[in-house]
């Protein structure tokens, strides 16, 4: 059983927050809770790139992005996985360097502290310098950075099919038991 935290950035990718939720909605039986907190920009994206405000259906507990009394502001309530999806570079900057000042960064501070998992499913191309030095410095200390990189080898046929690729990789990498195309299985 675990307890998720969802940050959903404000890059583009909203595709990928929604199939997130959406499946953390169908494993429901593996975790006890899931904290949503959604950036604006995230609420921009959403709303611009699907075309709706779907987010406001999920059944999960959603925070505002300034709540420190969440329960995930605090190692003592136990949230063991967080997902950044989609994480922006700015985002991403942040943690890295320890700068928590919203909820989502504050959060990432906490999981990265308590040694917990912290998945950041990255958004940007080109990469500079900084944003890979920002990387390497998440990665010591013991984030996994997932880039939103779609696999193509299982013929994914549709746009949800294919981001799904991406999801269910996040979703392998924080342990949860999912039912997805494994390479070469039958």
């Amino acid at each position: 059983m675990k307890k998720v935290v969802v940050a959903i950035g404000g890059s583009s990718g909203s595709i990928y927050a929604k199939i997130l939720l959406d499946k953390l909605h169908e494993l429901s039986a593996q975790t006890t809770a899931v904290g949503v907190v959604m950036s604006d920009n995230a609420r921009y994206n959403w709303t611009h790139e699907l075309g709706n405000e779907d987010y406001k259906n999920y059944d999960f507990d959603f925070y505002d992005k300034m709540d420190f009394m969440a329960p995930f502001a605090s190692g003592s309530a136990k949230y063991d996985t967080m997902f950044v999806c989609p994480c922006s570079m700015g985002v991403l900057g942040r943690i890295a360097t320890g700068v928590s000042n919203d909820l989502t960064t504050r959060a990432a501070d906490v999981v990265l502290k308590e040694r917990r998992r912290l998945i950041l499913v990255t958004r940007e191309t080109p990469l500079s310098l900084i944003h890979i030095n920002n990387m390497k410095t998440i990665t010591e200390a013991g984030g996994i950075i997932c880039p939103a990189v779609p696999s193509f080898y299982s013929r994914p046929a549709t746009i949800e099919a294919l981001s799904a690729t991406v999801v269910d990789r996040i979703l392998d990498l924080a342990g949860f038991d999912i039912n997805t195309y494994r390479w070469n299985e039958k």
